[in-house]
């Protein structure tokens, strides 16, 4: 029988609700300390009490056993689609497989891949996820490649919704941009600006944070999302920059993250993208940069002169062959680093095993590379990219935003350490709950607000559906087949 039984998916219950288990952990002098069989009580979404046994009345207690209560884990660049890259993963080059588009088909006009429905669909399907994984907070993240231009605020209204209704944490605006990269020939890629369009994207992402801000209790807040930094104009970062600081919120701007970024940008500016941004006064605490992998060493020290706090991306960064030199190395310099998982599975738990394995092959000399530091960038780091300290820590006062870990699985058996235990033999699957302002989102595998079965079925078969429509924005035209062939030939039997 469940140890949550006494409570209602998607519901907060009213009184005082106490977990205990055989590890929490805890918050004291700064940062996250480990409490054997430790106590977390909270209350109308705030935490009341971290420690061993509390001792004023509660309206239940439930016993979690062989578990780690942790405060839940902050995304800074959560996939919110369903994900293409995965495609790239032994299909290359990117050019050649749709991740560019070719002239023919921006002559043809681009156009929306999805209809309205399945754009919504596919950021429940993907809060599902996070939420699998033990993760509260969100920032979401979708790719353009097969949009007609940018994201809509009907969209994202639609992503706030769910976020309300299924309980998850969410920073969250339309993505805009002012450019695009077109395939001209084989491996020749320019950019094609549309300034104005950006403008309006801006324009529409700034009303949305306006309307949205604050709604679903504090759940839903406003970040601004133009999109890769060699999409974008100076004027339309700057205005960006101007209206975050207008409205109070944070902007992510991929960068430093990739070959054809940093050519294209060379092309443009003369030199690096933080660099660029850096000359232009571009460059503030507000600013979330993902990925930083091919960050130079000037591109760090402007990070770390400006406050930017990296989100590192481990999973999807390795699959491409890239890493981030090194993680350790950026802390030393005094740059925060939050965590991302941009990919399927939205496992943070495997990004922070691949993070500090190649942290490790970077730079086996640097400090702050343990299991622990890890950890601390998927919580504490994470929030204070987002300019808080009441998440991303379990402290009274703090927002009950918790994350319940089994220790008991056969697969990390011998455990030791209870967050070196996860890290490098845990995944999301041994995530027994999520609670977001302390409501349970996630219990044992289901999802307040989605039918998972349902609901997998359906992503399977939208997926599907885009894939068909590869050829029409790939080079040359290719069926599915030439783009994606299978691992190994198919062999079909033959029929007697």
């Amino acid at each position: 029988m469940s140890a949550f039984r006494d409570l209602t998916l998607g519901a907060a219950a009213p009184g005082r609700t106490a977990l205990t288990a055989d590890w929490v952990l805890g918050h004291a002098a700064g940062g996250h300390c480990l409490i054997p069989n430790g106590e977390v009580v909270f209350e109308a979404g705030r935490i009341l009490h971290v420690g061993q046994r509390f001792e004023g009345e509660v309206a239940r207690r439930i016993s979690l056993g062989c578990a780690l209560i942790s405060p839940g884990l902050i995304d800074l660049d959560a996939l919110s689609d369903l994900d293409t890259t995965v495609l790239s993963i032994d299909h290359g080059p990117g050019w050649a497989k749709g991740r560019v588009w070719p002239r023919s088909y921006v002559e043809r006009g681009p156009y929306e891949m999805y209809a309205p429905e399945e754009l919504a669909f596919q950021k429940r399907y993907a809060f599902a996820q996070l939420l699998r994984n033990g993760i509260t907070t969100a920032a979401p993240i979708a790719s353009l490649f097969y949009r007609e231009w940018g994201e809509t605020a009907a969209e994202f209204t639609a992503a706030a919704e769910a976020a309300g209704e299924m309980g998850l944490r969410v920073y969250l605006s339309p993505a805009y941009r002012a450019g695009g990269m077109v395939l001209e020939g084989p491996g020749q890629m320019v950019p094609v600006f549309d300034e104005p369009r950006g403008m309006a994207g801006l324009d529409e992402a700034i009303a949305f944070v306006t309307a949205q801000e604050g709604r679903f209790g504090g759940l839903v807040r406003g970040m601004l999302a133009p999109d890769r930094v060699e999409t974008c104009t100076a004027p339309l970062l700057r205005r960006t920059l101007d209206a975050a600081q207008d409205l109070d919120c944070r902007v992510r701007l991929h960068m430093a993250q990739g070959a054809m970024e940093v050519q294209t940008v060379q092309a443009l500016h003369g030199t690096t993208a933080p660099d660029w941004l850096a000359r232009e006064g571009l460059l503030n605490d507000r600013i979330l940069a993902p990925h930083a992998t091919n960050a130079t060493d000037t591109d760090l020290a402007h990070y770390a002169a400006h406050g930017v706090s990296v989100v590192h991306c481990p999973l999807v960064s390795g699959r491409g062959g890239s890493i981030l030199r090194s993680f350790g190395r950026l802390r030393a310099q005094g740059i925060n680093i939050a965590m991302g998982t941009d990919t399927a599975p939205a496992d943070m738990l495997l990004n922070l095993l691949t993070g500090l394995m190649t942290a490790r092959i970077a730079d086996i000399d640097a400090p702050h590379q343990r299991s622990a530091d890890f950890w601390d960038a998927a919580t504490l780091g994470g929030a204070r990219a987002l300019g808080r300290d009441d998440i991303g820590c379990l402290k009274p006062g703090a927002r009950a935003d918790i994350a319940v870990f089994r220790l008991d699985d056969a697969m990390m058996t011998p455990a030791i350490d209870p967050i070196t235990t996860l890290v490098t033999g845990g995944s999301g699957k041994v995530t027994q709950a999520t609670f977001v302002d302390g409501r349970l989102s996630m219990c044992e595998g289901r999802v307040a607000g989605i039918d998972l079965a349902e609901a997998q079925a359906r992503a399977q078969a939208q997926f599907d559906g885009l894939l068909a429509k590869y050829p029409e924005r790939s080079w040359q035209h290719r069926p599915v087949a030439e783009l994606f062939p299978p691992s190994y030939p198919v062999r079909q039997e033959a029929t007697p």
